[in-house]
Order: structure tokens, then sequence, then C-alpha cells
């Protein structure tokens, strides 16, 4: 919906800003989620109420699992690119996903999301080819460097949306992290702490 790019036109005095006809909607549109775990999962969810067609793409969850949630599961993640509108990132790690030859795979109407983890994404191959148009936009919670350099050409870009890493830090989440740490402190003093939760059990 561009909606940083009208807030300023608003408040700025460029009201015709919304005659450009350049917002898009997410109903129809197909939706690529690359990893498909908890947080994969979820988005199927959000995405399939607003009218979308989910398609995933991992090779550890079956079949099954994706379609009892309604998502199709991508066998080739070439095809699937070049049909996503839009492609969101949920794969653990720090591997380049979208390189530039897999973002030269994709629709120049498509949009980029990544609020999983910085290093995801080559950030010069996106910032090129949303330069070039090859692309629509991006949006990015997360960077590989944070917080980036100044002159880092993708804050440069009008056709990024950014935020601070900051995508899961609310006022509920905070309250959970709270009651979480308190409760494997317990678990751990009553000797029943999950051990997927210790840090080096090795030393324990």
């Amino acid at each position: 919906r561009r909606t940083v790019a009208h807030h300023l036109a608003s408040t700025t005095g460029n009201w015709n800003e919304r005659n450009r006809f350049d917002a898009v909607e997410l109903d129809g549109k197909t939706l690529l989620i690359l990893g498909f775990g908890r947080i994969g999962r979820r988005v199927a969810e959000l995405a399939r109420a607003f009218g979308m067609k989910v398609e995933a793409f991992d090779p550890f969850v079956p079949v099954e699992q994706m379609r009892a949630l309604g998502v199709v599961r991508a066998a080739d993640v070439s095809s699937a690119l070049a049909a996503a509108d839009y492609v969101s990132i949920h794969q653990p790690g720090g591997q380049v996903v979208l390189g530039a030859a897999e973002l030269a795979m994709m629709k120049p109407t498509a949009i980029v999301v990544n609020a999983a983890r910085g290093g995801a994404i080559d950030e010069i191959a996106l910032d090129a080819a949303l330069r070039n148009r090859a692309l629509r936009a991006a949006a990015l919670d997360v960077l590989r460097d944070e917080p980036p350099s100044q002159d880092h050409p993708l804050l440069s870009n009008p056709h990024v949306t950014f935020s601070p890493h900051n995508a899961g830090l609310t006022e509920e989440c905070a309250m959970r992290m709270s009651l979480a740490a308190a409760q494997n402190i317990l678990d751990c003093f009553d000797g029943c702490l999950k051990p997927g939760l210790v840090v080096n059990s090795q030393q324990v």
C-alpha cells in the first residue's frame, strides 16, 4: 500500500499522490513462503485470510502438512519464484536465499519481504534490481550488518521500506519473554528444563 510514501505525500501537500493508483491488493495474489516452520505457517494463515494463494518451498516439510493448511508445496523453487507476486523469507541461518540469479527469475511486479535473517538476500543485487525496476519493491526488517552503514545503497533506495529489526519487538513480546525467562529458571531448579533451551549444555 506504499504507506510511508503516502504518509509523506499527505503531510507535505501532495494530495494528488492518491491519483497514481500505484497501490496493490493482496487478494488473489500468489505468496511464496521460503521456509515453512512455525513463523512461515503463521504467515500462511494470515495471508490466506487476505485471499492470497499461498505456496511454500521447504524440502523438510511433507506435502501433507502444507496441504492441511491450504498451502501448495512448491516442488521447484525456480518456477515458484517466477510465478510469485510476493516472496517472504522464513528460512533459518544466514546463507543467501535470494541472490542475483534468483531475483532475476522474479516478475518485475513482485515484492520481496525479509523479516527472518540478515544476509538471506544479496543486498547489492536487490538494490540493483529495484533501481532497474526488475522488481517492484522490498520490505526489510533485517540486514546483513546491523545497524547498516549510512552509505549502504539500499538506504537511499525509494522502493524499500525498512524497520530496525523490530518486527517481533512488541509490548506483548516483552511480556512473553519475561515470563518465559522466569519459567525457565524455575524449571531449571525443578529439574524439568527442556534440553533444547540449554546453551553449551556440555559445560553444565
